[in-house]
């Protein structure tokens, strides 16, 4: 139902192909005693799940280490050398389109999501002198991809006629869980080299796609990068456009999320965390941390893959012997380096607030704040500098910190050779390495939602859902799914979620896909020894 008496119902985006799933049914909140919830993570996976269950009248506290909200996508105050105040963060994050429940998490401070401004293009640069932008490009398929062929320089029509299309048909009917089924054996370079994918594009249009993981290509799994593609461009209406906050993560978006949380009685404890999870002997948990310790009806777990492997295997009691195990293999991606540099004159003034590029060494993105955020246009106007922000991902591990700092920063002078006079008034290297890694053949070992005790639920964007979902939107996806797992055993309704389309968008092409999968399978049953197991990654 839509409209006013189920406004979580409400279509978020343009695409009519969008999927609704309902929302478990339900008494409208809890009746009677009031269960109560630890929710240990607050970064978008957490908040979404407290949300969902505080509005329903659960007793939740959320534990989150950190001195603030929001993971990884959160930012923390610290003074420039100039005496200013300002917000540093682990650096830029696209909000697009599709991202309609991690939206509607927004929305519930922002109805309007005013507090998020539209980039107007997503170029990308190779070193080469390439450039592609999908500013121009239709966002509905299939003429968004026949667009993105008539309007790209390093794509063209003789490309598109020397790719593979029986390899190519995966990317046109993507369903979970069979594109994992069909390619998670397969390493993402590999896919894209038996779709004979061209060289020059390919480093322009899919492995800045897949690196959105912080992973190489040549240890991602095929099937992520498969979803990817149907998410942001092959089976979704919305396009590749995207929404920045006009302030700082904390100002834009946690603090007005903390504060309706409060609201509705949540207990938010930051700076807090968990140190012990166990099973109580009169049901629930103790939660434990440095602190204090308190008794919950039921647990989140919304941490990332590291913290979520350390505190499971601190509490020796959760889950049982299979689901144990399977935490303990997840794996981080590689580091990832994230340098924000304070200028003291602008950079040229056409230059795009975001810019993808590829064959700069391990630059992969540069912003110029200014371009977006209050905070740092504040800065510019005031100094007459710029702010801009350079990523590097999937930095190899043995790589010296310092040198890589370096690089990027000369890699920014080739971009951008205006800033090769600006002087540095101030600059901030962030490393971090705690982002899930999808390998090859890894998929079967994700946790799902669900643990071997209902009373305990796992949220974050490492969690497996079987709904086409990725980065931030898993995240959200799963902090609203966890949040219904647990509502269901109240027998309270809860989150209406959407996604994009869960199958190919052409009944023609979904047909020849199956049918080359079919065919391929059947092939691979055939040869000696098909179906003995094989170590991921092989």
């Amino acid at each position: 139902m839509t409209g006013a008496r189920n406004p979580d119902a409400a279509r978020r985006g343009r695409d009519r192909r969008a999927r609704l799933l309902p929302a478990p049914p339900g008494t409208r909140r809890v009746e009677g005693a009031r269960p109560t919830t630890a929710v240990i993570g607050g970064g978008i996976a957490g908040l979404a799940a407290a949300t969902a269950l505080a509005e329903r009248g659960v007793g939740v506290t959320l534990y989150e280490s950190r001195p603030y909200l929001g993971g990884r996508v959160g930012g923390w105050p610290t003074t420039l050398r100039d005496g200013t105040p300002v917000t540093m963060s682990r650096g830029f994050h696209a909000f697009f389109r599709q991202y309609y429940n991690l939206r509607g998490l927004l929305r519930r401070t922002d109805p309007g999501l005013r507090r998020l401004t539209g980039l107007p293009d997503y170029p990308l640069l190779h070193a080469g002198g390439l450039r592609d932008s999908f500013r121009h490009v239709p966002r509905t398929p299939p003429w968004s991809a026949l667009g993105f062929v008539a309007l790209s320089p390093s794509f063209g029509l003789r490309d598109l006629g020397d790719m593979d299309p029986v390899a190519a048909l995966p990317l046109l009917d993507v369903r979970v869980p069979g594109v994992y089924d069909r390619l998670d054996r397969t390493s993402a370079h590999d896919f894209l080299h038996a779709v004979r994918f061209p060289e020059k594009a390919r480093h322009l249009a899919f492995e800045v796609f897949s690196r959105s993981f912080f992973a190489d290509p040549r240890h991602l799994s095929a099937a992520e990068m498969a979803l990817m593609f149907h998410i942001y461009f092959l089976g979704s209406a919305e396009g590749l456009l995207f929404d920045v906050p006009r302030a700082p993560f904390p100002a834009a978006l946690w603090q007005p999320l903390a504060g309706y949380l409060e609201g509705h009685g949540a207990d938010v404890r930051t700076g807090a965390a968990v140190e012990h999870l166990a099973p109580a002997r009169d049901g629930g948990f103790l939660v434990s941390t440095d602190r204090d310790e308190r008794h919950h009806d039921s647990a989140v777990l919304a941490l990332d893959g590291a913290g979520l492997r350390s505190l499971v295997a601190r509490s020796d009691r959760l889950g049982d012997a299979p689901w144990r195990e399977r935490i303990a293999r997840l794996r981080n991606a590689p580091p990832f380096l994230v340098t924000r540099l304070w200028l003291d004159r602008p950079v040229a003034p056409g230059r795009p607030g975001f810019l993808g590029t590829s064959g700069f060494a391990t630059l992969d993105n540069i912003s110029v704040l200014e371009r977006w955020e209050d905070e740092a246009a504040r800065w510019a106007a005031r100094t007459g500098g710029s702010v801009v922000e350079l990523h590097a991902y999937a930095v190899p591990p043995t790589a010296p910190r310092d040198v890589e700092e370096k690089r990027l920063v000369e890699q920014m002078h080739r971009v951008y050779p205006e800033t090769r006079t600006a002087a540095i008034v101030d600059v901030r290297h962030e490393w971090r390495e705690d982002c899930p890694l999808f390998p090859v053949g890894g998929y079967r070992d994700r946790p799902t939602v669900r643990t071997p005790d209902p009373r305990l639920v796992v949220a974050g964007d490492l969690v497996r859902t079987g709904l086409p979902v990725a980065l931030m939107e898993r995240a959200a996806t799963t902090g609203f799914l966890a949040a219904n797992a647990l509502l269901e055993r109240w027998g309270v309704r809860g989150q209406t979620l959407w996604t994009v389309p869960d199958r190919g968008r052409s009944a023609v092409l979904r047909g020849l896909a199956g049918w080359t999968g079919n065919g391929a399978r059947h092939r691979r049953d055939r040869r000696p020894g098909a179906g003995s197991p094989h170590p991921a990654g092989e």
